[in-house]
């Protein structure tokens, strides 16, 4: 995870995309390509993006329902 610190700035970080993410599944429901193609632009690799639902899934901020493959926004 690329947390802010004296070479990494916030904007760089993974913290920074967390709301954009939230934002864009809160209305509704994605799957993780959907979400991915809307997010490209705000990440350096598709190892980043991952990286990034992984601790919006560890965080329970977002769930994956496997039925149907969407990500969902977790009130």
């Amino acid at each position: 995870m690329k947390l802010p610190n004296k070479i990494t700035s916030y904007k760089e970080s993974s913290l920074s995309k967390f709301p954009t993410i939230l934002e864009c599944i809160q209305d509704r429901e994605m799957t993780p390509l959907e979400l991915y193609v809307k997010m490209e632009k705000y990440f350096d690799s598709f190892s980043d993006y991952i990286e990034t639902l992984d601790y919006l899934f560890a965080l329970n901020r977002i769930s994956l329902n496997p039925d149907i493959g969407r990500i969902t926004y977790v009130i």
